[in-house]
């Protein structure tokens, strides 16, 4: 049996401002701007004073699953804008000392299990990243660049053809949360 509506509501807090142009959204902090196109949905996003509302009309499982997606996405965006979003990363090493650089939308792993050639991991978008004696920290306000951003460097670090158990080398994810340190 078919539902016929699935509805559900997102809060706006006091000190953020959303702002909905048909399936844009917009969302305004205190941390920065973010903007969204969900026009790829068939889905109506409305604001209803300090409530956005996220419904489809007699909805697919694909359309109803959608639903709470695109809720979470707004509320990732309103948390990103109020709080931030922090994810910290160790580097790890036995013998050989790796060094970590950031230079301009790139980090650079120098001396990874010895070898010559510098490895680089892809900075996304507005993502900050600070190098803090053996931690890495990804910081910014979308949780999609900062996440990609912190994968990007793990994944830099990845060794192929070799034991997992036994080369422990690399930088690895070890805290993700919201809010960002100064």
């Amino acid at each position: 049996m078919r539902v016929l509506e699935v509805l559900k509501s997102i809060e706006i807090p006091k000190n953020v401002d959303v702002n909905v142009e048909g399936r844009v959204v917009t969302v305004k902090g205190e941390k920065g701007v973010l903007t969204r196109n969900f026009s790829h949905a068939p889905i109506s996003i409305k604001r209803e004073g300090d409530v956005i509302k996220v419904q489809a009309n007699n909805p697919r499982k694909r359309e109803a699953a959608l639903v709470g997606t695109l809720c979470s996405h707004i509320q990732n965006m309103i948390n990103g804008v109020k709080n931030g979003f922090t994810y910290k990363l160790k580097i790890v090493f036995s013998h050989f000392p790796i060094s970590v650089k950031v230079k301009e939308k790139k980090v650079l792993i120098e001396n990874f299990t010895g070898e010559r050639s510098v490895r680089t991991a892809k900075i996304m978008n507005d993502t900050k990243v600070t190098v803090k004696g053996d931690d890495v920290i990804v910081q910014g306000t979308n949780i999609e660049d900062v996440s990609q951003t912190a994968a990007n460097i793990q994944q830099a670090t990845k060794i192929k053809n070799k034991d997992p158990r036994v080369f422990l080398d690399g930088i690895y994810i070890y805290e993700r949360m919201e809010g960002m340190e100064e």
